[in-house]
């Protein structure tokens, strides 16, 4: 299952709507998403599912949509 995680690249900042980046990435769950991401220097702000339609919308309109696949 790919999920979509929003985060801030400095941890140390507030979180900003207009600074919000993604990434996508493969796992099982949102808890083995966020444990395969924790060393990753990012304030997540959130996790989600990309399932059916929705995953079909974000792979074909989105120019970075790459599936990180991380172990």
């Amino acid at each position: 299952m790919v999920f979509k995680v929003y985060y801030q690249e400095d941890p140390k900042n507030v979180p900003v709507r207009e600074h919000t980046q993604t990434i996508y990435v493969e796992g099982e769950s949102e808890r083995e998403v966020r444990d395969k991401i924790k060393d990753f220097p990012y304030n997540i702000e959130y996790v989600e599912a990309v399932t059916g339609a929705y995953y079909e919308y974000e792979k074909k309109n989105k120019e970075d949509f790459n599936v990180l696949e991380l172990g």
